[in-house]
């Protein structure tokens, strides 16, 4: 009987509190409406905070707690995680109000959102891109922020998802044998990633892929492209000596060896 009454109560409540909020949002005069959004963000409820400060945007503009209802409302998408809203609201207060003491903090949003709403590696990398460069924006203006080692860390995590994406890209053409695709997808890794933990297969695939290059050449280009395999072999080699590939690519050193002596026999000749 007690749990029915309590809910019962409950029931009572939550409509008095919806028909509050519903009275508000048509009728409410801005202040208070202001005051229980305030409220409503306060005590988590962001859906009806992000509505009432939809509604009261514009009433107050020109005035100090315009400032105050623009922080608010990105925030309340922010909590939603609605970060590409967020990340774009964020950027709004930031041109809005460039004086503000909320600046900082809202400019760093900016990158975060873009962290946050940063897809999976396979996926379009857009925003992971404007993350880094959000990022970089804020520490070029807030150099000995207490948030650097951690932005750092967010970028070195968004930089490794970049590097992977066009490792995945150059590795699909390797396996597809579009071996001259290949090639230029490889060395584009590692000249943008030389860091790259997938440095050593990179080196290994693009070791392969100009060795197939030749092996499947015309003549006339043979010579030049197993010079070229060969000295992807010394650099890879130099690099790591002790790979599980080692033991395959100097089979093939070998092979490209044999030609590359036949070849200057016959120009002797």
């Amino acid at each position: 009987m007690m749990k029915n009454f309590i809910g019962f109560l409950l029931v009572i409540f939550l409509m008095s509190s919806c028909g509050e909020y519903q009275k508000l949002l048509k009728n409410g005069d801005p202040q208070t409406m202001f005051d229980k959004a305030v409220e409503y963000y306060n005590n988590g409820d962001y859906t009806r905070a992000s509505n009432l400060f939809d509604a009261i945007r514009g009433t107050f503009k020109g005035t100090s707690k315009a400032q105050r209802v623009a922080y608010y409302r990105a925030f309340c998408s922010y909590n939603q995680k609605d970060y590409e809203v967020a990340g774009e609201l964020f950027k709004q207060f930031v041109a809005m109000y460039p004086e503000s003491s909320f600046v900082e903090e809202c400019l760093y949003m900016i990158g975060y959102c873009n962290f946050l709403a940063s897809p999976k590696a396979r996926l379009d990398q857009s925003v992971t891109e404007k993350a880094i460069e959000n990022f970089q924006l804020y520490l070029s203006r807030y150099p000995n922020s207490a948030r650097k080692e951690q932005i750092n860390e967010f970028m070195d995590e968004m930089r490794d998802k970049l590097s992977y994406k066009d490792y995945l890209s150059a590795r699909n053409y390797y396996l597809r044998e579009k071996y001259k695709a290949a090639v230029i997808s490889l060395e584009n890794c590692l000249k943008d990633y030389p860091g790259s933990k997938y440095r050593e297969e990179i080196m290994y695939m693009l070791f392969n892929s100009k060795y197939e290059m030749a092996v499947n050449s015309i003549e006339e280009k043979q010579y030049e492209r197993f010079n070229a395999a060969k000295e992807e072999y010394y650099y890879f080699l130099e690099e790591y000596p002790e790979s599980r590939y080692a033991k395959e690519m100097t089979r093939k050193y070998e092979i490209i060896n044999e030609f590359l002596k036949k070849y200057d026999v016959d120009e002797e000749d």
